[in-house]
């Protein structure tokens, strides 16, 4: 007689298979929330405000800061950067540097281009520095030609809302032990004075005293720790957790610092050059509003 054999599986196998299928589906679920992250903290952009007080103008004025965009076809796009732009609604934009990566072809440095050419068909006045990785001689030509004004050791003294205002540009890639602005520019006691400078150098241009710098470059640090405790690495001090590890050294990475007679500001800017590892930094256009 032939043997009998159980055509059902057991209640211990179906178990196993459920169980599977559970892992399966949390990891899943963790795998997607962890992509989700990814792509949030490195392809939406923000927008950070900051508010100043100065007795050197009589009305409110709106400064748009961009940075750092690293062109690519993948990257943060010219509609999204203009939309947030027109919503903001500055009386100034300011461009401050690296629109492309170095060695670009000149499709990449085209979307820097368009997208500076689109800011200023908007109506917006532009002033634009470059930084170490935008200074090819036709790109320039190219932003100048669209009616933004290339402040690279340039300077430019406007009225803005019955406010007198100087603007001033550097395109440094390495500051000496010797530089002084001072023997460059000087600070008109009449006019908010405002510095561009792709590169942040505190120490410099807290000596040369703008009422505002506004600087770029660092991009935040890239990966920054939650609760302001600061950059995960900062390249300038070659450190892991510098804030923490420092002795409580202020670390110029992003945001708004304070010197005598006025701030410098450094954006975190849009781009995710050399890779797309932002982390508690998202992409950024800052949006500065100076109340009398």
């Amino acid at each position: 007689m032939a043997e009998e054999t159980n055509a059902f599986p057991s209640p211990e196998s179906k178990g196993k298979k459920k169980n599977g299928k559970f892992v399966r589906r949390r990891l899943c679920f963790v795998l997607l929330m962890i992509l989700f992250i990814w792509w949030f903290n490195n392809y939406t952009l923000k927008v950070t405000k900051v508010t100043l007080h100065s007795d050197k103008v009589k009305n409110s004025m709106r400064i748009a800061v961009i940075s750092d965009l690293h062109a690519t076809h993948h990257s943060i796009s010219n509609r999204r950067i203009e939309k947030k732009i027109r919503r903001a609604d500055p009386d100034l934009v300011m461009v401050l540097g690296d629109m492309y990566t170095s060695e670009s072809p000149w499709d990449r440095q085209q979307i820097a281009v368009d997208l500076i050419g689109d800011i200023v068909d908007e109506g917006f006045p532009v002033y634009f520095v470059s930084g170490e990785h935008d200074n090819d001689q036709d790109y320039l030509k190219a932003v100048a030609d669209t009616g933004a004004h290339v402040m690279n050791y340039e300077y430019d003294i406007i009225e803005v809302n019955g406010n007198k205002v100087q603007i001033m540009g550097v395109d440094n890639v390495y500051y000496s032990d010797t530089f002084d602005l001072r023997n460059e520019f000087s600070i008109k006691e009449s006019c908010y004075n405002i510095l561009l400078a792709h590169i942040p150098n505190y120490e410099k241009f807290a000596v040369f005293g703008a009422d505002l710098t506004l600087c770029a470059d660092t991009h935040g640090g890239m990966m920054q720790l939650p609760f302001d405790m600061g950059p995960v690495y900062s390249s300038d001090y070659n450190s892991w957790f510098p804030q923490l590890t420092m002795g409580g050294e202020t670390i110029y990475d992003k945001g708004l610092f304070e010197y005598d007679g006025g701030n410098m500001f450094i954006t975190s800017g849009i781009g995710d050059s050399p890779a797309p590892v932002r982390f508690n930094n998202r992409p950024e256009i800052a949006v500065i509003d100076i109340e009398p």
